[in-house]
């Protein structure tokens, strides 16, 4: 089992990284959100789960240990693989995500690619009460903490809105897309915005 992996980012894809530890390069798949804070040629931490199937051997890295918590619960629900955990983690914040599970929000669940109304209802009905509070926490004192008050956010919030997103869903991105880097621009918020809420 590899649980923790520390190395040289070399190379990030769309949906993975290459991170270089003892001379080895290690393909990782990661969230978005944790993509967003890898930099190549800079030395990253993430927590990893090692899954092992007949045809592959999979590496999936996180930035922190919440969103491998989550990880963890949500691909134990029957139907939801490593891959579509993955990419409830990307569509989200873990505090969004974990806030959406304990609230039975099966309609945000069901608005990620890939995610039924039946699989939505599945991971409600498994997880509504194992999911920790801490990592719902974040929601409501990450909202609270870091409005989004730039006129970059406030435009990509309507933008990302117009187009038909969820408006817990596109705030919560968006200030994290901020905290991350505060001087982007409406146009790079929305694409980034976009490739996280897909």
């Amino acid at each position: 089992m590899i649980a923790y992996l520390s190395g040289v980012v070399r190379e990030i894809k769309d949906s993975s990284a290459v991170v270089v530890a003892g001379g080895v390069g290690y393909e990782v798949q990661c969230p978005a959100g944790t993509l967003a804070k890898l930099t190549a040629g800079q030395n990253a931490e993430l927590h990893t789960r090692f899954i092992v199937r007949e045809d592959a051997q999979l590496l999936f890295g996180f930035a922190d240990t919440d969103s491998v918590k989550l990880f963890d619960l949500v691909t134990g629900v029957s139907g939801v693989g490593p891959k579509l955990g993955l990419s409830l983690l990307s569509a989200m914040p873990v505090s969004a995500l974990a806030q959406g599970l304990m609230a039975g929000d099966v309609k945000l669940l069901s608005s990620v690619s890939g995610v039924g109304k039946k699989t939505a209802e599945r991971m409600v009905l498994e997880l509504q009460h194992k999911v920790p509070e801490h990592l719902a926490a974040g929601a409501a004192a990450g909202t609270r903490a870091a409005p989004v008050t730039s006129s970059a956010g406030r435009d990509a919030i309507e933008a990302l809105l117009a187009l038909g997103f969820r408006e817990p869903q596109v705030r919560a991105v968006v200030a994290e897309l901020l905290s991350a880097d505060p001087a982007q621009s409406a146009d790079a918020l929305i694409r980034r915005g976009l490739g996280r809420l897909r």
